[in-house]
Formats: structure tokens, C-alpha cells, sequence
């Protein structure tokens, strides 16, 4: 059983912790298997096409989102260009579901996007919670 889990690590990967940090020999810190993919999500959400050297299609297009107006329109559209961006640049899951999540204490500006996915290799399924900003003026 060990060495099963162990194969199903190498191929789930490891990766260069984000944000770059030194690890307690000196060397770059390098995350393994599911944190690796986590982190991955995040890189992808974070990352606006244009923004990655050599790779211009990198990225998640819900930061053309930053300045409209929070409507039904604009959470759909989030919700749609957060699973358009995971299924072209993760390749190791199988995302289950994205969608918008209700907390009374946030204002409009904030929206939470709650992804649940599937590792493929392990049949691991996780949850990770997003938060999304827009500048939402105050309607007057």
C-alpha cells in the first residue's frame, strides 16, 4: 500500500512553493502531491492572460471582470471563465463543481468561488474556496 501512495505522489508531482520561499536547508521549499495541485489552482486563478513570459494564454480570464458591476452577468461569467481555466490548465483533476458562495458578512465587492475537484490519480476529492474582488461602485 505504501508503495502505491507513493507512485500516486510522483504522479500527482511537486513543484516550487508559491510564493517562492527557502526551506530549512537553504534550498527553494517544494511542495508534493496535493498541496502541489492547490497550489497550481491558485497560480492559475491568480495569473491574468498576458502576465506569464513565454505563455501569454496563461492564466484565468476573470480579471476582465474587475470593473463590472456585480449582477447575475458578471457571477455567471465568473463562474464560467474559473472552470474554462482549470480544465485547460490543470490537468491532473477533474473539476465537480464552481460556484458562488453567500457570506452576509462580505460585501458586494468580494465574491467567493468555491471550487470542488477531483485529483485524478488518487480519486482525492478537495475543496478550495477562492476569493474573487471587483471594484463595484456603490449604486447611487
Amino acid at each position: 500500500m505504501a508503495d502505491r501512495d507513493l507512485k500516486n505522489r510522483e504522479f500527482v508531482g511537486r513543484g516550487l512553493h508559491f510564493p517562492l520561499r527557502v526551506d530549512s536547508h537553504g534550498r527553494l521549499a517544494l511542495t508534493r502531491g496535493a498541496s502541489e495541485v492547490e497550489e497550481s489552482i491558485r497560480v492559475i486563478l491568480e495569473t491574468a492572460p498576458g502576465e506569464r513570459v513565454m505563455r501569454p494564454e496563461f492564466g484565468c480570464r476573470v480579471w476582465e471582470l474587475l470593473f463590472d458591476p456585480r449582477n447575475a452577468a458578471t457571477e455567471a461569467a465568473v463562474v464560467e471563465y474559473v472552470q474554462d481555466a482549470l480544465k485547460m490548465w490543470e490537468p491532473r483533476i477533474d473539476v465537480l463543481s464552481v460556484t458562488l458562495v453567500d457570506d452576509p458578512n462580505l460585501d458586494d465587492s468580494v465574491m467567493l468561488v468555491q471550487i470542488q475537484y477531483r485529483i485524478k490519480r488518487t480519486h482525492d476529492e478537495r475543496s478550495i474556496v477562492f476569493p474573487f474582488y471587483i471594484m463595484d461602485e456603490p449604486a447611487e
